[in-house]
Protein backbone atom coordinates (compact mmCIF):
# COMPACT_ATOMS: atom_id res chain seq x y z
CA UNK A 1 0.00 0.00 0.00
CA UNK A 2 0.95 3.46 -0.37
CA UNK A 3 2.35 5.85 2.08
CA UNK A 4 1.29 9.41 2.01
CA UNK A 5 4.67 10.34 0.42
CA UNK A 6 3.22 7.88 -2.19
CA UNK A 7 -0.67 9.10 -2.39
CA UNK A 8 1.19 12.84 -2.79
CA UNK A 9 3.07 11.23 -5.73
CA UNK A 10 0.39 10.13 -7.86
CA UNK A 11 -1.96 12.77 -7.22
CA UNK A 12 0.99 15.00 -8.52
CA UNK A 13 0.21 13.53 -11.98
CA UNK A 14 -3.59 14.92 -11.73
CA UNK A 15 -1.26 18.55 -11.82
CA UNK A 16 -1.17 20.13 -15.50
CA UNK A 17 0.69 22.91 -16.80
CA UNK A 18 -0.01 26.26 -16.53
CA UNK A 19 -2.68 25.14 -13.95
CA UNK A 20 -3.46 27.27 -10.49
CA UNK A 21 -3.88 24.69 -7.62
CA UNK A 22 -4.48 24.88 -4.08
CA UNK A 23 -2.87 22.53 -1.52
CA UNK A 24 -5.04 21.54 1.58
CA UNK A 25 -4.07 20.41 5.01
CA UNK A 26 -2.16 17.61 5.82
CA UNK A 27 -1.27 14.95 2.15
CA UNK A 28 -1.53 17.55 0.11
CA UNK A 29 1.03 19.77 1.07
CA UNK A 30 3.08 16.51 -0.01
CA UNK A 31 2.21 17.11 -3.49
CA UNK A 32 4.31 20.62 -4.11
CA UNK A 33 7.43 18.21 -3.70
CA UNK A 34 6.10 15.99 -7.08
CA UNK A 35 5.17 18.20 -9.44
CA UNK A 36 6.97 16.80 -12.50
CA UNK A 37 10.16 18.46 -13.82
CA UNK A 38 8.59 20.71 -16.57
CA UNK A 39 5.04 21.31 -15.57
CA UNK A 40 4.53 24.84 -14.52
CA UNK A 41 1.74 25.46 -12.40
CA UNK A 42 1.09 28.49 -9.60
CA UNK A 43 0.25 26.61 -5.85
CA UNK A 44 -1.78 28.73 -3.99
CA UNK A 45 -2.08 29.13 0.06
CA UNK A 46 -5.23 30.40 1.26
CA UNK A 47 -3.27 32.08 3.88
CA UNK A 48 -1.48 34.31 0.96
CA UNK A 49 0.73 32.89 -1.04
CA UNK A 50 0.82 32.25 -4.96
CA UNK A 51 3.76 30.52 -5.98
CA UNK A 52 4.53 27.97 -3.21
CA UNK A 53 7.56 25.90 -3.82
CA UNK A 54 8.69 22.48 -2.53
CA UNK A 55 9.22 22.02 1.59
CA UNK A 56 12.74 23.68 2.47
CA UNK A 57 15.67 21.40 3.41
CA UNK A 58 16.48 21.17 7.01
CA UNK A 59 18.41 24.28 7.85
CA UNK A 60 17.27 26.33 5.04
CA UNK A 61 13.78 26.98 6.68
CA UNK A 62 12.32 31.05 6.60
CA UNK A 63 10.29 30.88 10.11
CA UNK A 64 8.37 34.22 7.93
CA UNK A 65 7.00 31.78 4.87
CA UNK A 66 4.23 29.74 6.02
CA UNK A 67 1.68 27.46 4.53
CA UNK A 68 -2.06 27.45 5.78
CA UNK A 69 -0.76 23.97 7.80
CA UNK A 70 1.50 26.80 9.66
CA UNK A 71 4.21 24.29 7.44
CA UNK A 72 7.71 26.44 6.13
CA UNK A 73 7.44 26.19 2.79
CA UNK A 74 9.52 28.12 -0.32
CA UNK A 75 8.68 30.40 -2.46
CA UNK A 76 9.62 29.99 -6.65
CA UNK A 77 10.94 32.94 -8.80
CA UNK A 78 7.96 35.37 -9.31
CA UNK A 79 5.85 34.32 -6.21
CA UNK A 80 3.96 36.94 -4.20
CA UNK A 81 2.68 37.04 -0.55
CA UNK A 82 -0.48 39.22 0.14
CA UNK A 83 -3.62 39.31 2.55
CA UNK A 84 -6.40 36.28 3.04
CA UNK A 85 -9.09 38.94 1.31
CA UNK A 86 -7.18 38.43 -1.66
CA UNK A 87 -6.51 34.62 -1.53
CA UNK A 88 -10.06 34.29 -0.68
CA UNK A 89 -11.17 36.65 -3.10
CA UNK A 90 -9.36 34.34 -5.93
CA UNK A 91 -10.79 31.51 -4.57
CA UNK A 92 -14.01 32.54 -4.39
CA UNK A 93 -13.45 33.72 -8.03
CA UNK A 94 -13.38 30.31 -9.77
CA UNK A 95 -9.37 31.47 -10.38
CA UNK A 96 -8.16 27.90 -8.82
CA UNK A 97 -8.57 24.99 -11.44
CA UNK A 98 -7.35 22.53 -9.64
CA UNK A 99 -8.41 22.12 -5.49
CA UNK A 100 -6.26 18.95 -3.46
CA UNK A 101 -7.96 18.65 0.22
CA UNK A 102 -7.21 16.03 3.13
CA UNK A 103 -10.70 14.26 4.16
CA UNK A 104 -11.77 12.33 7.20
CA UNK A 105 -14.49 10.87 5.48
CA UNK A 106 -16.16 11.20 1.97
CA UNK A 107 -19.33 9.68 0.72
CA UNK A 108 -20.51 8.24 -2.32
CA UNK A 109 -22.09 10.93 -3.43
CA UNK A 110 -18.91 12.84 -3.15
CA UNK A 111 -19.99 14.62 -0.01
CA UNK A 112 -16.71 15.65 1.89
CA UNK A 113 -16.22 15.84 5.86
CA UNK A 114 -12.24 16.92 6.64
CA UNK A 115 -13.03 19.84 9.48
CA UNK A 116 -14.57 18.50 12.44
CA UNK A 117 -15.07 15.72 15.00
CA UNK A 118 -17.89 16.42 17.36
CA UNK A 119 -16.50 16.62 20.90
CA UNK A 120 -12.85 17.67 19.58
CA UNK A 121 -11.44 20.96 20.13
CA UNK A 122 -10.54 22.54 16.56
CA UNK A 123 -9.27 26.18 15.73
CA UNK A 124 -11.89 26.84 12.92
CA UNK A 125 -13.14 25.44 9.93
CA UNK A 126 -10.33 27.07 7.61
CA UNK A 127 -10.93 27.41 4.39
CA UNK A 128 -12.35 24.41 3.45
CA UNK A 129 -15.49 24.87 2.95
CA UNK A 130 -14.45 28.46 0.42
CA UNK A 131 -12.85 26.15 -1.52
CA UNK A 132 -15.43 23.16 -1.94
CA UNK A 133 -18.51 25.70 -2.54
CA UNK A 134 -16.47 27.67 -5.53
CA UNK A 135 -13.57 24.98 -6.43
CA UNK A 136 -13.95 23.57 -10.19
CA UNK A 137 -12.06 20.60 -9.76
CA UNK A 138 -11.46 19.05 -6.05
CA UNK A 139 -9.63 15.82 -5.55
CA UNK A 140 -8.75 13.68 -2.22
CA UNK A 141 -6.30 12.85 -0.81
CA UNK A 142 -6.77 10.55 2.07
CA UNK A 143 -6.53 7.16 4.20
CA UNK A 144 -9.05 5.10 3.18
CA UNK A 145 -8.95 2.85 6.72
CA UNK A 146 -8.80 4.51 9.68
CA UNK A 147 -6.56 3.33 12.94
CA UNK A 148 -9.23 0.36 13.73
CA UNK A 149 -9.24 -0.79 9.97
CA UNK A 150 -12.84 1.42 9.29
CA UNK A 151 -13.58 2.46 5.81
CA UNK A 152 -13.88 6.12 5.72
CA UNK A 153 -15.37 5.89 1.38
CA UNK A 154 -19.18 5.72 2.93
CA UNK A 155 -22.59 5.69 1.86
CA UNK A 156 -23.05 8.44 3.73
CA UNK A 157 -20.64 10.54 6.18
CA UNK A 158 -21.06 10.83 9.64
CA UNK A 159 -19.55 13.44 10.47
CA UNK A 160 -20.38 17.26 9.99
CA UNK A 161 -20.02 17.83 6.27
CA UNK A 162 -17.60 20.36 4.48
CA UNK A 163 -19.23 20.36 0.99
CA UNK A 164 -21.77 18.45 -1.12
CA UNK A 165 -21.81 16.41 -3.81
CA UNK A 166 -18.39 18.18 -4.69
CA UNK A 167 -15.48 15.94 -4.90
CA UNK A 168 -14.53 14.19 -8.51
CA UNK A 169 -11.41 11.97 -7.70
CA UNK A 170 -10.14 10.37 -4.52
CA UNK A 171 -6.23 9.77 -3.95
CA UNK A 172 -5.63 6.37 -1.04
CA UNK A 173 -3.20 4.21 -0.14
CA UNK A 174 -5.68 1.59 -2.17
CA UNK A 175 -5.94 3.19 -4.85
CA UNK A 176 -7.67 5.76 -7.02
CA UNK A 177 -11.21 6.18 -7.43
CA UNK A 178 -14.07 8.73 -9.57
CA UNK A 179 -16.92 9.68 -7.88
CA UNK A 180 -19.91 8.40 -10.23
CA UNK A 181 -22.38 11.14 -10.98
CA UNK A 182 -25.20 8.46 -9.93
CA UNK A 183 -23.21 8.13 -6.46
CA UNK A 184 -20.57 4.98 -5.55
CA UNK A 185 -16.28 4.79 -5.95
CA UNK A 186 -15.18 3.68 -9.09
CA UNK A 187 -11.83 2.04 -8.76
CA UNK A 188 -9.61 3.12 -11.90
CA UNK A 189 -6.32 2.19 -10.42
CA UNK A 190 -4.98 -0.16 -8.05
CA UNK A 191 -1.51 0.63 -5.80
CA UNK A 192 0.97 -1.93 -6.19
CA UNK A 193 0.54 -4.85 -4.35
CA UNK A 194 -3.13 -4.14 -3.47
CA UNK A 195 -5.84 -6.73 -4.21
CA UNK A 196 -9.59 -6.08 -5.42
CA UNK A 197 -10.62 -7.96 -2.50
CA UNK A 198 -8.43 -5.86 0.21
CA UNK A 199 -9.93 -2.39 -1.95
CA UNK A 200 -13.64 -4.40 -0.89
CA UNK A 201 -13.22 -4.84 2.06
CA UNK A 202 -11.70 -1.32 2.77
CA UNK A 203 -14.87 0.81 1.12
CA UNK A 204 -17.79 0.86 2.66
CA UNK A 205 -20.04 2.87 0.34
CA UNK A 206 -20.81 1.47 -3.23
CA UNK A 207 -18.31 0.04 -5.18
CA UNK A 208 -17.74 -0.01 -9.32
CA UNK A 209 -14.62 -1.96 -10.24
CA UNK A 210 -13.78 -0.41 -14.03
CA UNK A 211 -12.83 -2.77 -16.48
CA UNK A 212 -9.95 -1.63 -17.01
CA UNK A 213 -8.44 -0.96 -13.67
CA UNK A 214 -4.67 -0.51 -14.08
CA UNK A 215 -1.95 -0.85 -11.27
CA UNK A 216 -0.89 2.95 -10.35
CA UNK A 217 2.57 4.02 -11.96
CA UNK A 218 4.63 5.42 -9.29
Amino acid sequence: MLDKNGIAKRIAQEVKDGMYVNLGIGIPTLVANFIPEGVNVELQSENGILGMGPFPFEGEEDADLINAGKQTVTLLPGASVFDSATSFGMIRAQRVNLTILGAMEVSENGDIANWKIPGKMVKGMGGAMDLVASAKNIIVAMQQVNKAGESKLLPKCDLPLTGVRCVKKIVTEFGVYNVLPDGGFELIELAPGVTIDQVKNATKGKLKIASNVIVMEQ
